[in-house]
């Protein structure tokens, strides 16, 4: 049996979205589970569209999802003279020929065709003419006869009539440059593909492809087409869905596993499985599990899986990550304070801007921070900052600063004043915080440390009353 060999070839004509990595991932583990090799492959045959950027933000994305390629990133463009060799010998052997017909002249053919109720197509008037290379002449591929047939990966059992899906398309524009189908089919053989899964937006390439694999004696790959994503509305996913590029969701806090995670579902299962570690989707993936009806994407699902990995993720894993995302808030704090604050809010974040945002109250000078009026107006009355002057007088007392002494402290206070907690947490969280909320109050005022806690208390005891 030949090695498993599968390609991701984006055109870096936009970033890489939603569809394209789910695309990606699926060939990835297909070749992983199979200990095959995945090909990189940039298809920048459209030379007008396509920017270097755009070849960097796809690397970019893929790197961040830990999509690593075997082979590649190769560039269609360094191709062409391998396109013109394959172009000849398709040539040579009678399976294509020039064609001097106009676009207006295609045009009026397929316009033709639909007043006739047939298909609109090119209708082979260059097919026995013997034509020469020359200006403005196209090479076209010689449509085949009979039914097209393959067992699809996904679909199962699919045929196709050749003359209604493929017209004599054309190989090579009159300018020289080689088209999708021949080039795709080029590098895939090439490149000795086994296995392709892609939209079945594709559906309508694959008879064309198939075409040419016979023409150039190559030998078939299985094709796998997978269902399009769907917004919540069951409409094409679109930025209103929240179809955004992948990068677009590391800038927002998303880790790359949970996304792994979500993209892997929205099309293959495992069972009634929702969570895999990257090695047991290696382990587990087959083509099998590939689901053959549309897969809805759900923000606030990725969201919640992306809360669970937060949450399970090792403390040293997220601080350099809560570090890079502080420093888009012009903050910054050492390692060993970092790792205090992260399971703070592990159990409660969703995505790591909005722990850096919530953890941003520890790391800002005091003077920095900002009240939040509608706090300051509930909880720091005139009787709660009486309670509060008090407690920071205990605070003040207090040799440790730890969790524990706090909690001892603070509860003995409670007792002997015959208070509800409630009572005191509220006007010391936002005299310390600015806000009404916060992880808890021993753990917060712990990380905060004794100085700055005190500074900040003695603050909000002088903020104006209404």
């Amino acid at each position: 049996m030949p090695k498993v060999v599968t390609r991701f070839p984006p055109s870096p004509t936009g970033y890489l979205h939603i569809g394209g990595a789910r695309t990606a991932l699926f060939n990835w583990l297909f070749a992983r589970a199979n200990g095959g090799e995945f090909v990189l492959r940039i298809e920048d045959t459209d030379q007008a569209r396509s920017t270097p950027e755009m070849t960097q933000a796809i690397v970019d994305g893929m790197t961040w999802l830990g999509l690593d390629w075997d082979h590649g990133p190769y560039l269609q463009s360094d191709r062409t003279e391998l396109y013109n060799q394959h172009i000849e010998k398709l040539l040579a052997s009678g399976h294509a020929y020039y064609c001097d017909c106009t676009p207006e002249q295609v045009d009026a053919m397929r316009e033709k065709a639909r007043v006739d109720g047939t298909k609109p197509k090119y209708d082979g008037t260059c097919r026995s003419r013997n034509l020469g290379p020359g200006e403005g002449h196209v090479v076209r591929f010689k449509a085949p006869e009979g039914l097209c047939a393959w067992n699809d990966l996904v679909k199962g059992p699919m045929h196709m009539d050749y003359q209604e899906m493929v017209d004599d398309f054309v190989l090579r524009r009159s300018g020289g440059s080689p088209m999708y189908n021949l080039a795709v089919v080029v590098d895939d053989a090439d490149m000795g593909v086994t296995h392709i899964i892609r939209g079945e937006d594709h559906l309508s390439n694959n008879p064309k492809q198939m075409a040419l694999y016979n023409a150039l004696g190559y030998p078939m790959p299985e094709f796998g087409h997978v269902p399009m994503i769907f917004g919540s509305d069951r409409k094409k996913l679109s930025k209103r869905h929240g179809a955004m590029s992948v990068m677009d969701y590391e800038k927002l806090g998303f880790l790359p596993e949970a996304m792994v995670n979500y993209l892997v579902r929205l099309g293959w299962g495992h069972g009634d499985q929702e969570v895999f570690s990257r090695e047991e989707l290696v382990k587990l993936f087959t083509a099998k599990g590939l689901n053959s009806s549309p897969s809805m994407f759900d923000l606030t699902k990725l969201t919640s899986v992306n809360a669970h990995y937060i949450k399970e993720s090792p403390v040293d894993a997220l601080v350099p990550l809560l570090a890079r995302y502080l420093k888009d808030l012009g903050l910054s704090a050492d390692d060993t304070l970092l790792a205090k604050i992260v399971p703070l809010y592990q159990p409660r974040a969703t995505t790591m801007v909005e722990m850096a945002e919530q953890c941003a109250f520890f790391l800002m000078d005091d003077e920095q921070l900002e009240y939040d009026p509608q706090a300051v107006q509930k909880n720091l009355k005139p009787a709660a900052r009486e309670i509060l002057a008090d407690v920071r007088t205990l605070l003040t007392g207090l040799d440790e600063f730890s969790e524990a002494a706090l909690e001892g402290a603070l509860h003995a206070f409670v007792e002997q004043r015959e208070l509800k907690f409630g009572m005191i947490a509220q006007p010391v969280r936002v005299a310390i915080t600015g806000r009404s909320f916060s992880p808890g109050l021993y753990e917060t005022l712990a990380v905060l440390g004794k100085d700055k806690a005190l500074r900040r208390m003695e603050r909000a005891l002088s903020l104006p009353q209404d």
